[in-house]
This record gives structure tokens, C-alpha cells and sequence, in this order.
């Protein structure tokens, strides 16, 4: 199970609220801000989508072709607009030095067969691959944690690609663990797996009750 550290990213608390601008702004952490994102944002979520996407499969063995299949990336523009159109999902986008660094979505369930009462999912997250291991993603997955508790969730789901190792170890750091679960449909015949993330309990409690 995993807690927030109140002290480290006490900030983070503003996203709950989208209270603190007009945009949805969220949280400063030194000098990374993570702000909700709005359609304004499209073209450049989607090309870190893009990047990191091209990073990790090209890591897995997928061929660049196959990766930057022109189909594919329409039907991610098309994903992101409705994600980014979406009142149930909520789109992140870390900045740095006015530069869109990585980017994060999330909300309900995509299957109907998961409890949206008790589970959120985290659809994704990315990182331009030369801002890697700088705390980036860790701040997006902080988002995650309170977007949880600020919805009373004490469970998160997500699906890494199985061969997507980076990503495997990053969110074993953040105490998420295998269901056991794996969907087909990966390129080369490979499979996604399912995580699950466990809210202390003592988090939601202290999400839900913070003063507003």
C-alpha cells in the first residue's frame, strides 16, 4: 500500500480542489508545476504521447514503422481530444521552464466489469524519454495518489506492455503489484498486464477531511 507524503508534496492538494486558477492550475514542486491539462494543450500532449511511446516500444523490440503507424497515431489524437473533452477524466500535464514535460490521464474504469465505487484507473503516464529519472513521472503518480483520495478510491488499476521494463520497476517503486490479469492485443503478439495499487486507508481519510 502506499501513503502521500504530506510533507514533500503538500501542494498536491490543489488538484482535488481545482479551486487554485481558472485553468485547473495543480501543484508547484520547485520548479516542475503540474496543471490540468485543456484542449489547448492536444498538440502537445500528444506529441509526448508520441515520443514516449516510440522510446519504449522501441526498447521492446518494435520496429519504427510499426510504432509510428499513421492509423494508430490518429486514433490516439482522437483518445486524447475525448479524454481532453471528458467531465468523468481528468488530463495532467507536467511543465518545466514553460515546457510540456510529461503528461498523465485518469479517471474511471474503462471496463464495466471493474467496481468504479472502490477503483480508478491511471489510463497513462509519459515522460519526454531525455527527462527520465528527473522526478517527473513521480510527481504525476503523486497526482494519481490524491486523485484517489480525493474521490474516496482506495484502489487504482492501470496496464503496463509486458515488455515495457521501465515502466514495470517505476510503478513497483510506487507499490503497485500484479492482479494477475492480462489483455491480448499488444504489437508482436504481446499482452498488457494489470496493476493494483492499495490507498492506505489513513490517505483517503486524510484526503476527504482536509479543510477546503
Amino acid at each position: 500500500m502506499v501513503a502521500i507524503d504530506v510533507a514533500g508534496w503538500a501542494a498536491l492538494l490543489l488538484i482535488g480542489t481545482r479551486a487554485a486558477t481558472p485553468e485547473g492550475l495543480a501543484s508547484m514542486n520547485g520548479s516542475l508545476l503540474v496543471r490540468e491539462a485543456t484542449l489547448a494543450d492536444l498538440d502537445v500532449v500528444v506529441a509526448v504521447h508520441s515520443q514516449a511511446r516510440a522510446a519504449y516500444y522501441g526498447a521492446g523490440g518494435i520496429a519504427l514503422d510499426v510504432i509510428r503507424d499513421p492509423a494508430v497515431e490518429q486514433q490516439q489524437r482522437s483518445g486524447w481530444t475525448t479524454s481532453l473533452q471528458s467531465s468523468e477524466k481528468r488530463v495532467l500535464c507536467a511543465v518545466t521552464d514553460d515546457q510540456v514535460v510529461g503528461i498523465a490521464a485518469m479517471g474511471p474504469p474503462l471496463s464495466s466489469d471493474v467496481d468504479a465505487r472502490a477503483v480508478g484507473q491511471l489510463y497513462q503516464i509519459h515522460v519526454v524519454p531525455n527527462r527520465w529519472r528527473s522526478g517527473i513521472g513521480s510527481a504525476l503518480h503523486s497526482a494519481f495518489v490524491i486523485f484517489l483520495a480525493d474521490a474516496s478510491l482506495r484502489t487504482g488499476l492501470l496496464e503496463v506492455w509486458e515488455r515495457n521494463t521501465r515502466a514495470r520497476a517505476f510503478y513497483a517503486k510506487h507499490g503497485w503489484k500484479p492482479d494477475g490479469q492480462r489483455r491480448a492485443g499488444g504489437p508482436d503478439n504481446s499482452d498488457y498486464l494489470y496493476f493494483r495499487l492499495e490507498a492506505e486507508p489513513s490517505t483517503v481519510t486524510s484526503r476527504t477531511t482536509a479543510p477546503r
